[in-house]
């Protein structure tokens, strides 16, 4: 973890967030700007500026944050009418934080992809 990083004092408990999972591997909380009902963010407990430094070494962490997404997508009330599980790598994707994050939206008709 890194000292300046939001999303690592999020993970160590020094900022605030509406924590919704945490184990040894990963976290998940409530985004500050939702653009749906419901907006979770789940992250590698460990530091990792994108996910593209990610790799096979890293199996368990990815394979537990998607089971974290199916559990919440449950507990949320979305897992059957659906939802995304996205994430952004780098500025061109609108990536913000730089510490890989996972975004869950879902609660309502999200539209295409991506706009035209």
């Amino acid at each position: 973890m890194t000292t300046d990083c939001i999303f690592c004092k999020i993970v160590r408990g020094e900022l605030p967030s509406q924590t919704l999972y945490q184990d040894e591997l990963v976290t998940a909380f409530r985004d500050i700007h939702p653009v749906a009902p419901t907006h979770i963010l789940v992250i590698p407990n460990a530091h990792s500026s994108s996910v593209t430094e990610m790799g096979d070494a890293d199996g368990d962490t990815l394979g537990r944050i998607v089971a974290v997404a199916n559990q919440l997508a449950k507990q949320e009330g979305i897992l059957e009418s659906g939802f995304r599980l996205l994430v952004n790598a780098g500025p061109d994707a609108g990536q913000v934080v730089f510490h890989t994050h996972f975004h869950l939206i879902g609660g309502r008709g999200l539209g295409p992809m991506i706009a035209r």
